[in-house]
């Protein structure tokens, strides 16, 4: 039997964890200036995943498809832990719009939990939720926490020198329940050592908000292999961390 923290832990361990809390003012979606975007080429990420939870180190896997063409994207990620399994699903559909990337639903199974649908309705302007009674207009440009890394490597592929240290790019993100703003700063341009080698990237924090528990979040981009993301790490305030170091990449 796995030990209680891992699964608590491991569920986390996606790019796309929830990150996010109730919005105070739920109802109301920040607008965001269109801006210049350029997705990644179609492939699939696999990841080798080291934890630590209160001492005990912790390990496991994750895969992440994503997938783009005519004027639609698809992503679709899996994650398993030692002696456990699969232990969580997320999907994100949708189309392409002058935003970049619009999901359509967003889809999240966790373990032994029932399954969630987050559902971006652009005919009637309206983001829903089957976990909660939460409702927000859409104004464009909205994300779920799967689209939004994929959104980010879109923004930083267009944005050559402007990419750059100091830079933030924000975004308002869609959870399980409800949704929230994401702010995404650039830090610095880092060497990152990996099983496929050594690359060149450019480091990105997602800090959590002032006074929160929720986890912070650095994402490490390579603009060699095509921007994709080929180091992430979740960190919580006690020293828990979940690390995710790319391992292979198909195409």
């Amino acid at each position: 039997m796995a030990h209680p923290f891992s699964l608590r832990l491991i569920t986390s361990v996606l790019i796309y964890a929830a990150l996010g809390t109730t919005l105070a003012n739920a109802g109301t979606t920040e607008h965001f200036n269109k801006m210049a975007f350029n997705l990644p080429p179609a492939a699939e990420l696999s990841y080798t995943i080291k934890a630590k939870q209160s001492g005990i180190p912790l390990g496991g896997a994750a895969t992440v498809k994503w997938e783009v063409s005519d004027k639609k994207f698809s992503i679709v990620t899996e994650t398993r832990a030692m002696l456990v399994g699969k232990i969580l699903d997320a999907s994100s559909q949708g189309h392409i719009s002058d935003y970049g990337l619009a999901p359509e639903k967003f889809v999240e199974k966790r373990f032994r939990k029932p399954e969630t649908i987050t559902s971006f309705e652009h005919d009637s302007k309206t983001l829903r939720f089957t976990a909660s009674d939460e409702t927000y207009t859409l104004k464009g440009g909205e994300q779920d926490r799967t689209s939004a890394t994929w959104q980010l490597i879109a923004y930083a592929r267009a944005a050559g020198d402007k990419f750059k240290p100091g830079s933030e790019w924000k975004m308002f993100v869609a959870g399980r329940r409800d949704a929230e703003p994401w702010s995404f700063k650039v830090l610095a341009s880092e060497k990152t050592s990996t099983p496929l080698g050594e690359f060149a990237t450019i480091h990105i924090s997602k800090a959590p908000p002032p006074d929160s528990k929720d986890q912070a979040l650095d994402i490490w981009l390579a603009p060699a292999l095509d921007w994709y993301p080929v180091r992430l790490k979740f960190s919580d305030a006690d020293g828990d961390y979940v690390d995710q170091i790319i391992e292979s990449v198909k195409k």
